[in-house]
Formats: structure tokens, C-alpha cells, sequence
């Protein structure tokens, strides 16, 4: 299928994207990298009139480190962040993360934003956002506000950002000392969503365990430190909290069992 027609706006700056965003409301969509959204383009899952060519900002095309975080703009490729993090021991899970998502030729266009505000809850990078606590910034004509990734992530495809904001960036937690961070995920094949995906974060308080790919959104429980003493016994309670459910990719038994190991062999390795 071809997409419906629509009117096309390249702006230059994060100024210009929330002036055409107030004008044009829901009407408009954010094109960054155009993976998700061409697609759903072509389906005519969505009809925008206009789309608005974020991916030559200079503004939003910057990434930094500082006060224990890393600040990804929303024209930054998922490429340029593998680039970044790939030598940088402080963002372990992202550097555990990124080889799983799609393939090099879509994450040489693909956005890290752009995978935030898509949501898909087998998605990697929400995955990774949420698990570290991380926080999203929207911005519209009108304000600014920054969410936790937990206040973001609302369902399956959908945010709290309004109609008039956009996701100007979004800041990943750098590693935290005595803490040991952990990814892994199974999936039909290399670069396919996952049927599950499990991120972790150990320390010597307890367990952060992330889950994607079951529920409606990435789940995160909190574990105490005790949960060593009895790992499957905690793993049996969050399997069913996840909801699990059959698709045409696996059953919600597979899910769950997946949910079992993967959860016992990531959190094990990481206490060693």
C-alpha cells in the first residue's frame, strides 16, 4: 500500500518543531528516522496531514554525558549512541542493548527518540529507558516537562505525550558503583522484536528487572536484596503479573517460561 497524502515541513530547529506543532496539532506527525513511522505510513495506520522533518535540527542532534546521564536529542541516530557507548563502560545495559536492535542499515537512520515515542513494548530502548529509571523531555510552544519513563509509557503504542508536544530528549542513568547491568532477549530472528527481553540492574540493595515483550509496556519490579534466597520463587510472582497473552509469534506459556530462565540465568550471572 502507498500512504494517504500529506504535506511535508523540514524544520530547522526545536523552535521551528513546536511552532508547526502548535499550529497543526494532531494533524502532524514527527519524521526523525522514519523507520516506524513509514511503515505504519503505508498501512494508513495513521493519516497525519502533515509530516515534520525533525532529522536536520542541529539543536536535537547533539548527545552529552554530564550529571550522571546521558542526554540523547531527538535527531540522534541509534548508530551515533552504539558509537558512543560501545567504548564507554558507564552505559553497560545500552552497549548490551544496541546489537539487538534491528539490524546496522535501520539503526544508521533509526532515532533513539523515535523508538521512545513509538512504544512498542518489544522494543529495546524503552526497555532499557525504563529499567534504568530513566526520564523523557517534552517540549511544546507552550512548556516543558520531563517524565519518568515508568509516567511515559501508558500502553501498547501509547504515551502521555500530547498532541502538541514532542520528545525534544531522553536521559539514560549512568552506571552506579557496585551495580553490575545486564540485557538479553530472544526472538525469531536477529533483529526481529523480541518475544521477550529481560534488563537488569544488580546491586547489593536488591534487583531491578525489567521485562519487554510480554505486557502492554515494559514492566519493571523492584526486588529486595533478599530475593537471592528465593530468585524463582519472585520470578513465578512476576510472571503472572505480566499479563502474558498468545499472538501469532509465541504463546503466553512460552513467554512466561522465557520470563523464568532468561530472568534466573541474567540475574545469576550478574551476582557472580
Amino acid at each position: 500500500m502507498k500512504p494517504a497524502a500529506f504535506d511535508y515541513i523540514r524544520a530547522d530547529s526545536s523552535e521551528e518543531v513546536v511552532q508547526f506543532l502548535d499550529q497543526y496539532g494532531d494533524d502532524a506527525r514527527i519524521l526523525a528516522g522514519g523507520q516506524s513511522l513509514m511503515a505504519a505510513l503505508n498501512m494508513r495506520l495513521t493519516q497525519p496531514r502533515v509530516l515534520i522533518d525533525i532529522s536536520r535540527a542541529k539543536d536535537l542532534s547533539k548527545m552529552r554525558v554530564s550529571g550522571g546521564v546521558l542526554t540523547v536529542g531527538a535527531a540522534v541516530t541509534q548508530a551515533a549512541v552504539a558509537m558512543i557507548v560501545k567504548n564507554q563502560s558507564d552505559i553497560p545495559m545500552l552497549s548490551q542493548a544496541l546489537p539487538h536492535l534491528g539490524h546496522f542499515q535501520t539503526r544508521n537512520r533509526g532515532t533513539v527518540c523515535g523508538s521512545i515515542a513509538h512504544a512498542d513494548p518489544s522494543a529495546e530502548l524503552p526497555l532499557c529507558l525504563a529499567t534504568l529509571g530513566g526520564s523523557v523531555n517534552l517540549r511544546s510552544k507552550r512548556r516543558r516537562r520531563s517524565l519518568p519513563a515508568k509516567d511515559f509509557f501508558q500502553g501498547v503504542l501509547t504515551t502521555a505525550r500530547a498532541a502538541d508536544e514532542f520528545i525534544e530528549s531522553v536521559q539514560f542513568p549512568l552506571a552506579k558503583k557496585q551495580t553490575r547491568y545486564g540485557f538479553w532477549e530472544v526472538s525469531m530472528r536477529h533483529g526481529d522484536f523480541a518475544m521477550a527481553a529481560l534488563a537488569a540492574a544488580v546491586s547489593p540493595e536488591g534487583v531491578r528487572l525489567g521485562v519487554g515483550g510480554v505486557a502492554d509496556r515494559p514492566w519493571v519490579e523492584e526486588f529486595s536484596g533478599e530475593v537471592r534466597n528465593d530468585l524463582d520463587g519472585a520470578l513465578e510472582d512476576l510472571v503472572w503479573k505480566l499479563g502474558a497473552r498468545d499472538d501469532q509469534h509465541a504463546s503466553a506459556r512460552y513467554r512466561r517460561h522465557l520470563v523464568r530462565n532468561l530472568g534466573r540465568k541474567l540475574v545469576a550471572g550478574l551476582n557472580n
